[in-house]
């Protein structure tokens, strides 16, 4: 499971009509009811789609196939929707490169580029943050598949930035192979394949040793060790060393970790030292080990010591992120000497922002704080003393931490009207200057308001609500409103520049993000509060958000359109099942809609540590209470909804918004369009080929305008203002 900007333009609102109505309209198929009945704890629960889970299954796949037909029948003919096509394109087409995933070794800058309108990010040896014509591609997946469905998962170069390790995958299945190349030559080293390094359920990563001749990394059952059902769990630690068959690996740690264990590995600067961060699945516990010179594998603390990060420093020390008696988390400092978690001493006490991450360099840690939305950068010396703040944006956010040499620094930050961009921070000089690897906007956003509010949820609790909007938009109660949000797995919605929020804008549309519980952002008790049996919070919170919006007269609920996806695909589920009558459309994407039968597809398992189990009677009670799926009614008058899924989704089973579309299909009292949009070639979103994503939103588009009645005007042309520094 593991946002936005704007322009304007005029908008004219029509009266709301379903464009499945009429004359000739197409109908969705009729769906099969094969009745069974499941008893949990003495309670028997009803499933006649059961058979729908069956993707394999013929009539599984013809029904999936007349889905598609009905909905290709009503999308392919909404009002507009060229014109929307054609924006569309052109925002996510915009030449304008961005970087992500910076590394830096031995002085060399390695990150990954985008660049549309290729249809995948390319590795490329930077050179210089402030001159990108000396930037080199290193690997292009387009080279190697010009299909444009390989993506790189993730990559990782060795101490020396001589070698760079590769993890590629194909058809959003996430399941990655790793490859060794020579950062010089950009040649792959010969015979160098580590199969299914990387996974869609527990994810993957290595950590070079030292001198760059091998490296420790997450490795799957292969071939016939384990059952077929077991083979995306029991990650374990190998050790590969280059110019040996990867048969011959050897196993380092791992035998003993939980069946959903989810590793990530450092090297220490020196290369003398390496971590193994283990998850205990989604819900936030983690246990860490140390290898040292002396080649052992220790246990440096365990799931209940609530120690979250950890970051080697340069000073012989590792420093850790822990939040036992400190929800919005501490740091502490322990020497490698004595590395057991009872010499750890304190270097920041817990504040009031919530601690997210720390970059240490030889004289300082640079430290990551939420601030219930946007983040800050804060400054400490190597014995705790404040040294202030990195100067950043107000609301906006901070990332992406990477060493730029000496004590001087990059990193990212964006905000809901500034595209992002890397910066260098001196702290000789106290200066931050924008490098060259920035992008730039498609569109003029000066004229777009950042408004920060809050909500009060049903218990009370203030839920921070950013909604954006063009000056001097008039709340009368009648403007096009699109409300998003996610809540869940620890994760903080943070402010970030969206093209296609961009979209909605300069159609005179507002556009809004909530911050909801189960998130990060203000750490995990506000994590705690949003999960487990505590899940529906999260759902009070998104339709208290909603309700804001209508009455502080921004919209009213036939213009308020909500979208989400993932954990966010099962809150557009939830709410919409909840408060049917407050949303006039719903975009529901790769989510989760039968929380009772989740737990036995492989990713979720990895998720009852968030979600809950059926094997536990009030985790079973709250699941049932708020799964989507099984709390469709019959005779609801439901809004238009359009559901996502990818046929490779490694997360989230397609077969979850199978099921909800054909229930919501013989449910609803309503003739608004229940829709399923299933994508044969795409998983959970991760390596979406640039053309397919494009088709992707103009459907969500071009549903949201239509049912909310909006039409579509092309943008008068302009020149893209600079950019706010």
């Amino acid at each position: 499971m593991k946002l936005t900007t704007a322009l304007a333009a005029a908008a004219l609102l029509l009266p709301l009509t379903s464009p499945a109505a009429g004359k000739g309209a197409s109908k969705p198929p009729v769906t099969e009811k094969k009745e069974v009945v499941d008893t949990y704890h003495g309670t028997e629960v009803k499933d006649a789609y059961q058979w729908l889970e069956a993707t394999d299954d013929a009539k599984v796949k013809q029904w999936n196939d007349a889905q598609n037909a009905h909905t290709r029948a009503i999308l392919d003919r909404l009002p507009g929707r060229e014109g929307i096509r054609q924006r569309v394109a052109e925002l996510l087409s915009w030449k304008s490169p961005g970087y992500a995933g910076l590394t830096e070794a031995n002085g060399t800058l390695i990150g990954v580029k985008y660049q549309p309108p290729r249809q995948q990010p390319y590795v490329v040896v930077i050179g210089s943050a402030d001159d990108t014509s000396k930037e080199r591609s290193l690997l292009d997946p387009m080279v190697i598949d010009p299909s444009g469905h390989t993506t790189i998962d993730f990559i990782e170069p060795t101490l020396d930035g001589k070698k760079l390790a590769v993890s590629l995958s194909k058809n959003g299945t996430e399941s990655g192979d790793v490859s060794v190349y020579d950062v010089a030559t950009g040649k792959p080293l010969p015979n160098e394949v580590v199969p299914r390094v990387n996974g869609g359920t527990a994810g993957g990563g290595l950590a070079w040793n030292a001198d760059g001749t091998g490296y420790f990394y997450t490795r799957y059952p292969r071939g016939e060790e384990r059952p077929a059902e077991d083979r995306d769990f029991f990650q374990q630690v190998y050790f590969h060393k280059l110019g040996t068959p990867t048969e011959k690996d050897t196993y380092a740690l791992g035998k003993d970790f939980p069946r959903i264990a989810m590793t990530e590995l450092e090297t220490s600067p020196d290369g003398k030292y390496i971590t193994a961060m283990v998850a205990n699945g989604d819900g936030g516990e983690f246990m860490l080990y140390l290898h040292g010179p002396d080649g052992k594998w220790t246990q440096v603390t365990k799931f209940a010591d609530k120690v979250i990060r950890a970051r080697f420093g340069h000073d012989g020390a590792l420093y850790l992120l822990s939040r036992q008696d400190a929800p919005r988390g501490k740091v502490l400092r322990l020497a490698l000497a004595t590395p057991t978690l009872d010499k750890a001493t304190v270097l920041l006490p817990e504040g009031d922002a919530s601690v997210q991450g720390f970059f240490p360099t030889k004289s300082r840690l640079y430290v990551s704080e939420q601030l219930g939305g946007p983040s800050q950068l804060r400054m400490v010396d190597l014995k705790g003393k404040d040294l202030g703040l990195v100067p950043t944006p107000p609301v906006s956010s901070v990332g992406g931490l990477v060493s730029a040499g000496g004590e001087d620094i990059y990193f990212s930050n964006s905000s809901f009207v500034q595209p992002q961009a890397w910066y260098r921070f001196t702290p000789a000089d106290g200066k931050v200057t924008k490098t060259a690897l920035a992008k730039t906007s498609p569109m003029d956003v000066s004229d777009v308001e950042v408004v920060r509010t809050e909500a009060t949820s049903k218990d009370g609790t203030k839920v921070p609500l950013t909604i954006l909007k063009k000056k001097g938009t008039k709340l009368n109660g009648t403007n096009p409103t699109l409300l998003t949000g996610y809540g869940g797995f620890n994760i903080s919605i943070s402010p970030g520049f969206s093209p296609l929020a961009g979209l909605w804008l300069e159609q005179g549309g507002v556009y809004a993000i909530a911050n909801l519980r189960g998130g990060s952002e203000f750490g995990e008790k506000w994590h705690a509060e949003g999960s487990l049996t505590k899940k529906q919070n999260v759902f009070d919170d998104f339709y208290a958000c909603a309700k804001l919006l209508v009455d502080q007269k921004y919209t009213q609920p036939k213009k308020l359109a909500i979208q989400g996806g993932s954990n966010g695909g099962l809150l557009m589920g939830a709410v919409v099942t909840q408060h049917p009558e407050a949303y006039g459309a719903v975009v529901a994407r790769v989510g989760l809609y039968d929380m009772l039968r989740s737990e036995r597809t492989s990713n979720g398992q990895f998720n009852v540590t968030e979600y809950g189990t059926v094997k536990d009677p009030e985790q079973f009670k709250s699941l049932l209470a708020y799964s989507p799926v099984h709390n469709v009614k019959d005779g609801t008058k439901y809004p238009p909804v359009l559901f996502t899924s990818g046929a490779n989704d490694p997360r989230v089973d397609p077969f979850h918004s199978r099921k909800m579309v054909a229930r919501m299909q013989t449910a609803t009292a309503a003739k608004s369009p229940i829709l399923l949009r299933a994508d044969a070639e795409t998983g959970h979103g991760s390596g979406t080929p640039l053309n397919a994503r494009i088709e992707e939103e103009v459907d969500a588009y071009s549903f949201i305008f239509s049912q909310l009645g909006v039409k579509y005007l092309p943008p008068a042309k302009k020149v893209a203002a600079p950019n706010p520094q």
